[in-house]
């Protein structure tokens, strides 16, 4: 009886020990979605910002290594772009857009920065500010404005429906789509295997579908 009591004992005192070592781990940084983690280094929380790094660097070295062509100059930009991040978090709004795609301007901007300065013609992707580039706010002369309106009321269907996209399917599908990576670029970039990118291709794209078929049949 004093056997199995002990036993007993030391079980409790086990799990007990178990759940008060992993508790840390399963609240810390890196459970934490990207927004609240945007939220978190707003208030200068420097752990968010290297949750947000860890998660986030390769992907976005990808793209300014596509859009620079050097390693040097594209890891410099990586390290203002979190830069960036820490000082102006703040400004950050998670109702205008997944903080990726904010990440991911920054990036790309600061990348077509630094091409200028390496007197090489950019891509034009010319930004008027951090988020817009020229495409998004200057009227083409020769469009229909009722076509125009039509364009930009599916854009912002598109944005709500990515939004509704779990978080490692929403990166693959803005990579490629918006920063023109191939898949086999996004599997180097994020350091996942290619099978993994196609299959999160494959269900982001086919959720994406169903939340924009949603969206016209509700609207």
């Amino acid at each position: 009886m004093t056997s199995s009591k002990n036993a007993n004992g030391d079980s409790m005192r086990i799990k007990s020990e178990s759940n008060r070592l992993r508790s840390p781990s399963e609240t810390g940084p890196e459970q934490l979605s990207d927004e609240i983690l945007a939220a978190r280094v707003a208030r200068g929380d420097s752990s968010a910002l290297e949750a947000l790094y860890d998660r986030h660097a390769s992907a976005v070295l990808g793209i300014l290594l596509k859009v620079i062509g050097d390693r040097a100059v594209a890891e410099d930009a990586l390290q203002e772009t979190f830069w960036r991040v820490w000082k102006g978090a703040s400004t950050y709004e998670s109702q205008r857009g997944s903080f990726t795609s904010w990440l991911f301007r920054i990036a790309r901007n600061l990348a077509i920065d630094a091409h200028r300065r390496m007197n090489v013609r950019p891509q034009a992707l010319g930004s008027v500010e951090d988020g817009d580039t020229l495409a998004d706010r200057t009227p083409d002369p020769d469009s229909d404005v009722a076509e125009q309106a039509q364009a930009d009321f599916r854009n912002r269907q598109v944005r709500i429906a990515l939004a509704a996209l779990p978080r490692v399917q929403r990166q693959v599908i803005e990579l490629a789509y918006f920063y023109g990576m191939t898949r086999q670029e996004i599997a180097k970039a994020t350091g996942e295997a290619l099978g993994t990118i196609h299959t999160r291709a494959r269900l982001g794209l086919q959720k994406l579908r169903e939340e924009l078929e949603r969206e016209e049949f509700e609207g």
